[in-house]
């Protein structure tokens, strides 16, 4: 499995912010956070996910996704970053164009699962990131171009510098262009227990439509695994989140 040398020392607090710049470049962001723990992979969540599938399947019988008001945001944003839409999608029309195209999504692990499902059923995009492969603080910002990125077939990636990346203090990037593709460093596997899913959109409503998924999320991870999950709204003058 791809590694890292894990979690800094037991006393140490990842944290999770946007850079400023990132805040300054996109003012409509709304993001959210979660932590949780007590994670495993024995939960059956199949029943639970199934009413979301059929759900946005309905939705997308309605109008393509390229006229979903949250993935239009996303690609306007994909756009002011330099990046062809159409080339590089965010995760949440990536996971829409799949479900319309096979009528299910692929089965992973029940967290990933579910993620997945209220991502595609709102069109937001849910990033799952395994906090015990994460070194020091988890940052959205501008690569500086040295960050190193590990693609699901073990190759190492460098990230352009000004690409918008998830990255840790340690240089690993966690995740490109933003919600594109996610890193296999900190996925979610099998041994997966502590975890950050970070919620971000830019569509009108978003305001309300992120805290909603949040408390959903939230709701959800308590009666799966337990627990006490903590989750916050995260703006310019409250940008930092204690994942732990």
């Amino acid at each position: 499995m791809p590694g890292g040398s894990g979690r800094k020392g037991a006393c140490a607090r990842m944290r999770f912010h946007h850079a400023p710049a990132i805040w300054e470049a996109h003012p409509t962001l709304v993001a959210g956070v979660i932590s949780a723990s007590g994670i495993t992979a024995n939960v059956d969540v199949q029943e639970l996910i199934e009413p979301f599938r059929d759900s946005t399947l309905a939705r997308l019988e309605q109008k393509p996704v390229s006229e979903f008001p949250e993935v239009r945001a996303w690609r306007q944003a994909f756009s002011a970053m330099g990046l062809k839409p159409t080339q590089y999608r965010c995760a949440s029309e990536a996971l829409l164009r799949r479900l319309h195209k096979d009528d299910s999504l692929p089965q992973i692990h029940p967290l990933v699962d579910l993620c997945n499902h209220l991502s595609a059923s709102t069109a937001i995009p849910i990033a799952v990131f395994d906090t015990g492969r994460i070194d020091g603080d988890l940052t959205v910002r501008p690569a500086d171009g040295a960050e190193r990125y590990e693609t699901f077939s073990g190759e190492v990636e460098h990230p352009a510098a000004g690409e918008v990346v998830f990255a840790d203090d340690v240089g690993r990037a966690h995740a490109r262009r933003w919600t594109n593709r996610q890193s296999a460093t900190s996925a979610i596997r099998d041994t997966t227990r502590e975890v950050l899913i970070v919620v971000e959109a830019f569509h009108d409503g978003a305001d309300h439509d992120v805290p909603a998924l949040l408390a959903t999320l939230a709701a959800h991870l308590g009666d799966l695994w337990g627990g006490a999950p903590r989750s916050a709204m995260l703006t310019t003058q409250w940008p930092w989140f204690p994942a732990d």
